[in-house]
């Protein structure tokens, strides 16, 4: 029996750094554990071409892997998202597209400054919004619109994108985000809060900074970790870091907060993310733009007491999501589509 084909588009893939590198590698591994036959296809030289540009070189690129794929998965909506689909539409193939993130939410913040949150992002209305973001999210509209199926990894994000880019509740689905089996404790080495992330405004690092450096005031011997590296290295430093922090003004499903809690790690987490229902009460939550407030969690953090309650809270949140449910979900979502 001949094996069945994916096609996995995404913009970045390992050794690049990030969630959606990491994502891409696993599906792929579970999909071809499954007798699958993957082809993956990441941007390269399209990262030095402009807007447009890319999206023609990527789409005449991965013209032979959409012939050839039973179904096709999108890891963004807007840089491989948009030429996967019209390709997809052109050769009558099946598409899922995974959101991930808001590209056009975090264009907006980086080119303003402006740290509007996530959720309010699309109420403030369209008026500072430049000729590039409107078509930007016109054509994201259309490419979800366009889709098959459109997964989403929150019921949060879902909630905040349905209105304003007028999806249809049957056209869309949930497929939770990686929640890996727990793995061995390591003793911190130090009071090191690791909080790597990339030097993008949404991520909010100013405001951390800040308030670390009031909470360092206090206790000497707090250190932040801001620093990112290779996903091996990363994890190692993770097993030794005292806690985890992540204060991004709007984090959908953040890779970083899971694998802390699949090392046993507590977190200091925004508020401002798809996993505050599933994981209130594991973690301790802050609002991103009280700088008091998160100096103050860091350093309630610092407690022996308290440090070894949210550690036993963590230990005791043993929900699973493997990356082969995962793949099972994709699969039945692609049997669903007519």
């Amino acid at each position: 029996m001949e094996k069945k084909k994916l096609f996995i588009a995404t913009g970045i893939y390992p050794p690049q750094v990030g969630g959606p590198a990491q994502y891409a590698k696993e599906l792929a591994k579970s999909f071809r554990d499954a007798d699958w036959e993957v082809i993956v296809r990441r941007y390269k030289l399209e990262f030095k071409l402009p807007t447009g540009i890319r999206h023609l070189f990527y789409f005449f690129k991965i013209i032979p892997a959409v012939i050839q794929a039973d179904l096709i998965i999108a890891l963004d909506t807007y840089s491989v998202g948009l030429p996967a689909t019209i390709a997809a539409r052109i050769f009558n193939k099946k598409i899922i597209i995974r959101t991930g993130g808001d590209f056009l939410w975090e264009w907006y913040v980086e080119r303003t400054g402006e740290k509007i949150l996530l959720r309010n992002f699309y109420l403030a209305g369209r008026s500072k919004w430049t000729k590039k973001e409107k078509l930007t999210f016109f054509l994201t509209r259309l490419t979800l619109r366009l889709a098959s199926i459109v997964v989403f990894s929150t019921e949060w994000q879902r909630q905040i994108w349905t209105k304003p880019y007028r999806l249809a509740k049957v056209k869309t689905a949930l497929i939770e985000n990686y929640f890996g089996p727990k793995e061995s404790f390591t003793l911190p080495v130090g009071k090191v809060f690791l909080g790597a992330a990339r030097p993008l405004v949404w991520k909010n690092l100013d405001t951390l900074a800040k308030a670390f450096l009031a909470a360092k005031f206090i206790d000497g011997d707090l250190r932040l970790d801001l620093e990112l590296a290779p996903y091996g290295e990363f994890l190692t430093k993770m097993k030794e870091a005292y806690a985890i922090i992540l204060v991004s003004i709007g984090d959908i499903s953040p890779n970083l907060i899971l694998d802390a809690i699949r090392l046993g790690k507590p977190f200091i987490l925004t508020r401002e993310t798809g996993l505050y229902e599933k994981l209130r009460g594991v973690g301790i939550f802050v609002d991103p733009l009280n700088e008091k407030e998160i100096k103050d969690k860091v350093l309630e953090l610092t407690q022996p007491l308290e440090y070894a309650k949210w550690r036993s809270r963590v230990e005791q949140f043993t929900y699973t999501h493997t990356w082969d449910e995962i793949r099972d979900e994709f699969i039945n979502l692609s049997d669903k589509i007519v």
